[in-house]
């Protein structure tokens, strides 16, 4: 990538269009990397988790997920970034113009997901299933063995909080599969959730809806307001323009 990294609140961000981002992990098939899609609940999470913080700080690309992280640059640099690159979006988008040339491995998930999200992909986009595996196991190395046997290109890792750190403690052990944290994208290709609708995510309210509507996500909103504190404490410290 030629544009040069921002730094959130101790984290990278690549400013990346979602082409750049598709174009991006094209160049990257079969020779490995990993993609953060970052959003302010992982910016949080990451301040008091180690190991997270540093799979951030290490993977290869961390694309803007969320409008939280496109207000943040906004307030800290005086920029705006063109579009947010999420995770589900980011994987129709290779689903769509990459096709055939995808090897996918789909992991995480309650049993049966995965499953049925490579099916729905494979029917729909014309990928290549290289396997699939949920997302309830505490060894891992049977995994990434699974994984590096298969011979995918892709690994799309729903794995919840945890997989940001599964992706880059294994990346090396992968053969050459570019890893994606997804969250709950595998739900969505498998049919067990559906998206906010057309107009929300037009408006960039996806999130508000989200938390909105599902109470067990509600202790979350915390969060939101803990990342939009931090940025503001920033800023009054900071020249309005960065360079």
């Amino acid at each position: 990538m030629s544009t040069a990294r921002l730094d959130l609140l101790g984290l990278p961000l690549d400013p990346v269009t979602m082409d750049g981002a598709v174009a991006w992990v094209r160049d990257r098939l079969g020779k490995g990397g990993q993609v953060v899609t970052l959003n302010p609940e992982i910016v949080v999470l990451a301040r008091t988790n180690p190991a997270l913080a540093r799979a951030i700080r290490e993977a290869e690309m961390v694309t803007p997920d969320g409008v939280g992280v496109l207000w943040a640059v906004r307030r800290l640099y005086g920029r705006e970034l063109p579009e947010r690159v999420t995770g589900v979006d980011l994987t129709v988008r290779l689903f769509e113009e990459l096709g055939g040339e995808l090897r996918v491995f789909f992991l995480g998930g309650r049993p049966g997901v995965a499953e049925r999200a490579a099916t729905a992909a494979r029917e729909r986009y014309g990928i290549e299933v290289a396997g699939y595996a949920h997302g309830y196991f505490d060894e891992e190395t049977p995994v990434v063995e699974q994984v590096r046997a298969s011979g995918a290109n892709l690994l799309l890792a729903g794995l919840g909080p945890r997989q940001e750190v599964f992706l880059h403690r294994h990346k090396d052990r992968l053969g050459g599969a570019v890893g994606m944290g997804v969250g709950g994208t595998l739900d969505v290709l498998a049919g067990e959730a559906r998206r906010a609708p057309a107009w929300a995510r037009r408006l960039r309210v996806e999130w508000l809806l989200r938390v909105g509507l599902d109470p067990k996500r509600w202790p979350r909103a915390g969060r939101l307001v803990r990342f939009a504190w931090w940025v503001e404490r920033e800023a009054r410290h900071l020249p309005r323009q960065k360079t």
